[in-house]
């Protein structure tokens, strides 16, 4: 049976805390939800609250084809935050992004979320997150977490970046359920930006090894799911044996 590979986008400004334009955005989303709908495929994408207010018909097209996740208020640390104030934050990011459909799934900024902070995910209706990566560290796999499902991510971003013939033996060895992190200023060109990991591989390139990615997962019987999905799943699976 071919593998669980989930495509998953945090939805910010451009690299953030480095940059305040937006063009990934306005540019590289657009280009990439074309391309996941050319294929029938939907994507997880984790909107900050604050760029869904910006840009409503990408979040509300977001949360009718795809699956609409949450990804703070404004891309904040929540581990610089009380809890009073990751609450606060975490109330208006679930408010403003529940106009443009059902959220479920999160992923904090920076993999950076206190473990205790979880009782406030649960009790604002989150099932299912991803903030815990294995490349940070994880090592338990999908797990119940506090509460939530915990489905950590993979890889970093970077690999997806790599030139095909070299990351593609890192897709060969990823183990089910893969969860990849994109970001929509990855698909437009940040060749000006000083550091590395903001402008290494990124535009349209990075479009073309997208399809490349899909078309290798595909033709070795992958199911694209969402986390959404992928949670659902996981509750039907745990009833029947239970």
């Amino acid at each position: 049976m071919g593998k669980i590979v989930m495509l998953t986008f945090d939805v910010e400004r451009d690299c953030p805390p480095f940059a305040e334009t937006k063009r990934g955005v306005e540019d590289g989303l657009p280009r990439v939800m074309n391309l996941l709908e050319e294929f029938g495929i939907k994507g997880t994408f984790l909107f900050t609250g604050r760029i869904a207010e910006e840009f409503p018909e990408l979040a509300r097209r977001a949360g009718k084809k795809h699956e609409l996740g949450c990804h703070g208020l404004e891309h904040e640390r929540f581990d610089r935050l009380s809890v009073r104030e990751a609450e606060s934050r975490l109330v208006k990011a679930k408010e403003t992004l529940s106009q443009f459909g059902e959220v479920i799934s999160f992923r904090a900024p920076n993999f950076q979320f206190p473990d205790e902070y979880y009782g406030i995910l649960a009790k604002l209706g989150f099932k299912v997150d991803s903030t815990k990566a294995k490349h940070k560290g994880w090592r338990k796999g999908v797990a119940e977490f506090n509460g939530l499902l915990e489905v950590p991510a993979t890889t970093t971003s970077i690999v997806t970046r790599l030139p095909w013939a070299l990351q593609r033996s890192f897709h060969k060895r990823f183990e089910s359920p893969v969860v990849y992190i994109f970001h929509p200023w990855e698909f437009v060109d940040m060749s000006k930006r000083l550091r590395p990991d903001c402008w290494f591989g990124t535009g349209r390139g990075a479009l073309e090894k997208l399809r490349k990615l899909i078309e290798f997962h595909l033709g070795n019987g992958a199911r694209f799911m969402t986390l959404k999905e992928f949670y659902e799943e996981y509750q039907k699976l745990k009833r029947t044996i239970g």
